[in-house]
């Protein structure tokens, strides 16, 4: 049974500060919209194409060009409110977020600053420790992406690539709920993994499908419950905004850094400044890139190319009725119909993959052999090949055929691994292997006592010594084992040394 914490703050013990800490961390994750057309224009969305090559006129800003809604990318936006639970709004709209960078052809990003298409909504965060934590989340809006300037192609120019430009992003805003760096990255793995699920963001952190500008402030302990209930936070530490943060590692290493960067400010008497900074994982500092903006400094208005969207109830049912079956409610199905612990359904649930193969392989079948032959034999093998689930070379088919084998004895789970080997490198059926390598196990259990008094007669030594200590009868086993090629059934090798050192 998880633990659920909400507000309890962990005080953080922070290595030559004076006194302990507690962090307050938010988070803005942009993920991108898996859609093949932009937000706003039929352009491509296809990672890697040649630079500028998916441009609408829309999208560079053409003269007479107007946005026109991808009403696939509102189904996908309200598909991740719904399955975050947060409150869908029928009414929404666009504003203008002004600002003038090379990347951003129109001088403007389209965004929703004042109504967001949804709204509050939570994460259930589950940690190492076996507890979990309730993650709040304050809004998700739909805006367009800007392109990208590439500095490094020329000593003397800057090029840009406007590909991303009017690419459709969710922005997931949560709620100063986080309490420390483990938790920061957890709340980001449990994000990605329901929106890969729920189909409407990949999450690849690498292409720029998902990254994230981290919140981090820091107060003395108890001030954040204190605070808490009233929502009412601005009493708390100044925060300061490390920017398009796109890995997990780097984000625990960057929310630490600016936390001991903080905490020797006001320390050391000083003020935190507001501000936006980036995060260089080579030295191991956060440095500033800008003052913090406010709302005012983008000079925020109503995009006036762009009526108010409006939506039926009806139509978000619709989309709730085909949302799939959840990471959290799988996981416990799983431990419920499969008898699994707490980890390995964490494990076989991490994506919809790997629990789709557990599942199909586990139909019919003893659930925890199925798990224990999925995560440590097919996963481990795979992630040695650098290998994903989707691209095994042993189906759920071929699996269950070698667990089908050790439950009617005809293996044993050490002759299985051999007949896994084989199977994983040549695709061949399990049973055919059994048969034609001549790996099926000995159930008879004369051939099998013959062998044990062979080996009792050869070592009267160690069967005195077994005698006196009947913990030594393992060595009489493994050698019967030995001597049958691992063919022998290990249970009754075992009930029969034990028998035999008896007499």
């Amino acid at each position: 049974m998880l633990d659920l914490t909400y507000d309890t703050p962990k005080v953080r013990t922070i290595a030559g500060a004076k006194q302990d800490w507690e962090l307050v961390i938010g988070m803005e994750v942009h993920a991108q919209v898996s859609s093949n057309a932009k937000l706003f224009s039929a352009a491509s969305t296809k990672f890697g194409a040649e630079p500028n090559a998916n441009v609408a006129f829309v999208d560079s800003a053409m003269p007479g060009m107007l946005p026109t809604i991808n009403e696939f990318c509102v189904e996908q936006a309200v598909r991740t409110g719904l399955g975050l639970k947060a409150e869908i709004n029928l009414w929404s709209a666009f504003d203008r977020k002004n600002y003038f960078y090379p990347d951003l052809p129109q001088g403007y990003q389209i965004s929703q600053l004042y109504h967001p298409i949804v709204g509050e909504g939570e994460v259930l965060v589950e940690m190492g420790d076996g507890t979990a934590r309730l993650v709040g989340v304050e809004r998700i809006h739909l805006e367009q992406d800007a392109g990208k300037s590439i500095h490094d192609m020329d000593p003397n120019m800057s090029f840009v690539d406007l590909n991303r430009t009017g690419v459709a992003l969710m922005e997931i805003v949560s709620r100063p709920d986080i309490r420390g760096p483990e938790e920061a990255a957890a709340y980001l793995a449990k994000l990605r993994q329901i929106l890969r699920y729920l189909g409407t963001c990949n999450g690849d952190m690498q292409s720029g499908a998902m990254r994230a500008d981290v919140n981090v402030s820091i107060c003395a302990p108890g001030q954040y419950e204190k605070y808490k209930a009233s929502g009412d936070f601005s009493h708390l530490g100044t925060r300061c905004e490390i920017k398009n943060m796109n890995s997990m590692r780097f984000i625990q290493q960057a929310i630490e850094v600016e936390a001991k960067r903080q905490i020797a400010i006001v320390e050391g008497g000083g003020e935190v400044v507001q501000e936006t900074r980036l995060f260089d994982p080579d030295k191991q500092e956060t440095r500033s890139m800008r003052s913090k903006e406010e709302a005012h400094d983008y000079r925020y208005f109503p995009d006036p190319d762009l009526l108010p969207l409006v939506i039926e109830q009806a139509w978000v049912d619709e989309i709730q009725a085909t949302l799939p079956e959840l990471p959290d409610a799988k996981k416990a199905r799983f431990i419920n119909d499969f008898g699994l612990s707490d980890y390995d359904a964490s494990v076989l649930t991490a994506d919809l993959d790997s629990s789709s193969y557990f599942e199909e392989t586990a139909q019919g079948r003893d659930g925890k052999m199925t798990a224990n032959w999925v995560i440590n034999e097919l996963f481990g093998r795979l992630k040695k090949d650098e290998k994903d689930i989707s691209d095994s070379p042993v189906t759920p088919a071929l699996l269950g055929g070698i667990i089908d084998l050790i439950a009617s004895d005809a293996i044993s789970g050490k002759i299985a691994k051999d007949v896994f080997e084989i199977t994983y490198t040549t695709g061949r059926d399990p049973a055919e292997v059994v048969e034609t390598e001549g790996l099926k196990q000995v159930t008879d259990t004369g051939a099998i006592e013959a062998a044990v008094d062979e080996i009792i007669a050869a070592n009267p030594d160690q069967v005195a010594k077994a005698k006196e200590n009947p913990k030594l009868a393992g060595w009489f086993v493994g050698q019967v084992m030995k001597a049958t090629g691992g063919k022998a059934n290990p249970k009754a090798v075992n009930q029969l040394v034990a028998a035999k050192l008896k007499e």
